[in-house]
């Protein structure tokens, strides 16, 4: 009988989620928050009618693959290399300014720790979570504004993209410093030889699942096979590299995304996905979540978690931006395009909480980030654009349309 629990439990979590998702949606915060809020509620915080099981943690991590997978395929490698080094510092300063202060936020309550101390390691999670980007709300804005085609809005997309990887990249390296103790030297070699077998096997499966698509387009085993890449490179990431499963579910999907299919194949992904195991992996981050230890410093540290990480990356993008001659309007709307944070953050925190480099009340903070700077973002990006002439205005030349409908 206990096996059937299971079942009244996770029919619990995608109603709920699905519910309190529709009611952000309404309120125009992502539905993310309202599933991670929804499992808050279901879980032992609240009500108590879920409880964390291993079968639940696991379809959670299922649920994170598919998600990174997913946003592996939504790369645009032509319009990377287009905006070239402009997208790429932004995206890098853009990481290391977040980065550095989470560290620096976390010492300064915690203390100082000895560089490869555990203490050490949380407090450099800390900037990791701070370094995630979530541009979906940026987009939706700059859409009705009609400035999503613009300079500014291209370099926003392409740098949140980069900085995406450079972060997945610095979270592969901490997570790797604090696994089983391995030498830092050990590590950087690891990773450096998981992404050289990435590039060296992805040529090859780029031009095998190219042909496929080619000679069976818009067939179901193009995704079946794919969602095969995603789970053996996410298994060959962790098992015989060390790094992170999610590393190798970004790479596959980066792999193909630029297939003819690769749309196909993300629309495919994204049914089980939303149906599912995405609702099953937010509501868990609710259900791990405790309130109960709340206290002053935790509160201090939950205010000071937000202002920072907006603040941080706001300077460093801004700053980047600076230096390819943007007036400094222009510098301020790609570092408040940036501050948004959303499924990047969680599923980072996730990862941190499983390795032990954070406790679950920390999930707090990063759910105020995420609510926070999606309220926040429209609204001053929509002050900053006030009265601007859209790029259609300015000319009849729509050369930067195809990137809008690409991403």
């Amino acid at each position: 009988m206990e096996s059937y629990s299971i079942l009244r439990e996770l029919a619990i979590i995608v109603i709920s989620a699905k519910l309190f998702g529709l009611v952000a949606k309404k309120l125009r915060i992502p539905q993310v928050a309202g599933e991670i809020i929804a499992g808050i509620i279901v879980g032992p915080c609240l009500f108590g009618f879920v409880q964390q099981t291993e079968f639940i943690s696991q379809m959670a991590e299922i649920g994170v693959i598919l998600l990174m997978f997913s946003a592996g395929l939504g790369t645009n490698l032509k319009k990377l290399i287009k905006t070239g080094p402009r997208a790429l510092l932004v995206a890098c300063v853009g990481v290391a300014v977040p980065l550095y202060g989470g560290f620096l936020l976390y010492s300064s309550f915690y203390g100082f720790a000895e560089p490869g101390s555990m203490e050490f390691y949380k407090a450099i999670f800390m900037g990791c979570i701070m370094t995630a980007t979530s541009v979906s709300i940026t987009v939706q804005v700059l859409k009705e504004l009609g400035h999503l085609s613009g300079d500014v809005g291209t370099l926003i997309l392409s740098a949140a993209i980069i900085d995406d990887i450079v972060g997945i990249i610095v979270l592969t390296f901490v997570i790797g410093f604090v696994s089983d103790s391995v030498e830092p030297d050990a590590v950087v070699m690891n990773t450096v030889l998981f992404f050289v077998f990435a590039v060296g096997v992805g040529i090859i499966l780029y031009h095998v699942f190219k042909w496929m698509d080619t000679r069976y387009p818009h067939t179901r085993r193009i995704p079946i096979f794919s969602l095969a890449l995603c789970l053996a490179l996410s298994y060959v990431a962790e098992r015989y590299f060390g790094i992170a499963d999610i590393t190798g579910a970004f790479v596959a999907g980066v792999i193909l995304c630029s297939i003819n299919d690769s749309e196909y194949i993300a629309e495919k992904m994204d049914i089980s996905s939303y149906m599912f195991f995405g609702p099953v992996f937010f509501a868990s981050i609710g259900i791990k979540t405790k309130i109960t230890g709340m206290n002053k410093e935790l509160m201090a540290f939950c205010i000071g978690f937000v202002i920072v990480a907006l603040v941080t990356k706001i300077i460093g993008c801004s700053l980047a931006a600076k230096l390819f001659g943007y007036k400094n309007k222009d510098c301020l709307k790609v570092g408040v395009g940036m501050m948004t944070r959303g499924e990047v953050a969680l599923i980072v925190s996730q990862k941190g909480l499983a390795m032990g480099l954070m406790s679950a009340t920390y999930f707090t903070p990063v759910i105020m980030l995420i609510i926070i700077s999606s309220l926040v973002t429209p609204v001053a990006l929509k002050a900053l654009y006030a009265g601007e002439p859209t790029p259609q205005e300015i000319t009849a030349g729509g050369g930067e349309e195809d990137f809008v409908d690409s991403y």
